[in-house]
Order: structure tokens, then sequence, then C-alpha cells
């Protein structure tokens, strides 16, 4: 049986969103492993401006995919991010918040904690 994955504070990692079904497995996780190409670990709560940054970045996630379940996403929508997408809107300054407790723990490799409490909206 899998262990159970951690968040970045190393306890249960908790759901980041379930309307609509996030992460790499859709499983409501920021969940990672060796299916997961694109390391979807940082949830976050869309914003407007993160979403036309990653449109004009190729990735237009307000457009609907039936094909794979995926209907868009809108403004206040819980969404794990590639951690490479989160760190390209920080660095644009177009970060949008988001969960720690659900921010899978592999996020740390690329981001510090202290840059994520920055943009950390408290989801208890």
């Amino acid at each position: 049986m899998k262990a159970p994955s951690l968040n970045v504070f190393g306890a249960p990692l908790i759901p980041c969103g379930t309307s609509p079904m996030t992460g790499a497995y859709r499983n409501g996780c920021c969940d990672t492993g060796p299916f997961d190409a694109g390391t979807h670990t940082v949830c976050a709560i869309v914003t407007d401006a993160f979403l036309q940054f990653s449109k004009s970045k190729g990735n237009d996630l307000t457009r609907a995919y039936p094909q794979y379940n995926f209907p868009g996403l809108v403004a206040g929508d819980r969404w794990c991010l590639c951690v490479s997408r989160w760190l390209e809107a920080y660095r644009a300054e177009v970060a949008p918040p988001v969960i720690l407790k659900a921010c899978h723990q592999k996020t740390l490799e690329y981001v510090t904690l202290d840059c994520l409490k920055e943009f950390a909206i408290d989801d208890d």
C-alpha cells in the first residue's frame, strides 16, 4: 500500500478541489508521482490575471476540453498547478494564492516555504 502523500508541512496532504476535479490523477489532491510529467503540486485559487497569463503562455485553462472531462476554469476555482508555471507567474507578478496544506511537499524542491507563505490563504 502506498504511503500517504505529505504537504509542505510534512502532514498528510489535504484535498485541493473537487469541483472541478483537480490533480494530475484527478483525485482532488495535488498528488504527484511518475506519471505526473508536469509536477502538478501547487494548490492554487486561480485568478483572472493568472488565467490570462497561462493563456499567454499557450495553456488556456479557461477552455473546456470535454474529452478530458475538463470544464475550463474560472477565477476562484481551485486547481493543482504545475510548479514551474506557478514560478513563472510568480516572476511575472501574477502568481495566484495557494492553500499550503494542499500543496504537495515536492513543491519545496522548487519553491521555498517562505515564498509560498507570501501567497497563502488560510483554508481550515
